[in-house]
């Protein structure tokens, strides 16, 4: 079973960056769509970037397009978020998911989540 660990989260000021990154146990992740979500203290659980299989194909959540950057490495079997220029407002637990989606944005198209790290983002 394939399973997910995130790192990367903690503190940053409005403005700056943090990247994300997600491990897979195992070399399956590399056949799976991969997704960013995130929930906020109070709020539904919600979609943030994907990357197809193949990687040959981004998308996006409205808020977060031309800030964060998704990407992954099949020889490290890994997939990061690279998030800039960031507002308090993406203050959230972020999660890694994979699945074979075909929908990437929706949630319930995943079959493995990571336990989630926290981004902070003080004003």
């Amino acid at each position: 079973q394939v399973q997910l660990v995130e790192s990367g989260g903690g503190l940053a000021q409005a403005g700056g960056s943090l990247r994300l990154s997600c491990a897979a146990s195992e070399r399956t992740f590399n056949s799976y769509a991969m997704g960013w979500f995130r929930q906020a203290s109070g709020k539904e659980r919600e979609f943030v970037a994907a990357m197809t299989y193949r990687g040959d194909a981004t998308y996006y959540a409205d808020s977060v397009r031309g800030r964060f950057t998704i990407s992954r490495d099949f020889d490290k079997v890994t997939v990061d978020l690279q998030m800039n220029t960031l507002k308090p407002e993406d203050t959230a637990v972020y999660y890694c998911a994979a699945g074979r989606a075909e929908h990437l944005h929706l949630q319930n198209e995943y079959n493995y989540w990571g336990q989630g790290t926290q981004v902070t983002v003080s004003s």
